[in-house]
């Protein structure tokens, strides 16, 4: 994959995933109550309304610093993913996907902590009473592409044990 097509396809992930996120928690927040529930899969999944003001799980939600600490890292973070994409080789495609996709998310949260100081969260998976943080659609982007990281890693090293057997 060239240069240019590289970044077209970090340009086409990025719109449509940011679109979709940026879309979603605009209606969540235009239709729904802080902390109102809607049931979409009874004891598995809820549409519930709420802010985090944190990083994952809530983390550093009552530091002073966290909105220019988080603004920081995430502009870090975009330019070490642009800077990463740049250095890949043709035959890393699954690579190519899983940093645009992992870029785009970022970029969505971002977006968030700058024009609200937090982050809009809305899709709460449980089992019961066992609830896993709410998230949104790009935090769905980033889980996404590190999969798809990891999954690159893993096949390099099957490959990397085959050429050494």
């Amino acid at each position: 994959m060239n240069l240019q097509r590289r970044y077209r396809l970090l340009g086409i992930v990025t719109l449509v995933s940011l679109s979709l996120d940026q879309w979603t928690k605009y209606l969540v927040d235009s239709r729904f109550a802080l902390h109102e529930s809607v049931t979409l899969i009874e004891n598995f999944l809820h549409l519930t309304y709420v802010r985090n003001k944190g990083a994952a799980f809530g983390i550093f939600a009552d530091s002073a610093l966290r909105i220019p600490f988080f603004i920081a890292v995430s502009i870090i973070a975009l330019g070490g993913i642009l800077w990463y994409l740049h250095r890949l080789s043709e035959e890393q495609r699954l690579l190519h996907w899983a940093l645009a996709l992992i870029f785009s998310g970022a970029l969505g949260n971002l977006i968030d902590r700058i024009r609200l100081g937090e982050v809009i969260d809305f899709l709460d998976a449980h089992w019961y009473q066992y609830h896993w943080p709410a998230f949104n659609v790009a935090d769905s982007a980033i889980c996404i592409g590190v999969g798809l990281l990891l999954l690159d890693l893993w096949n390099e090293e099957r490959s990397r044990k085959k050429a050494g057997n």
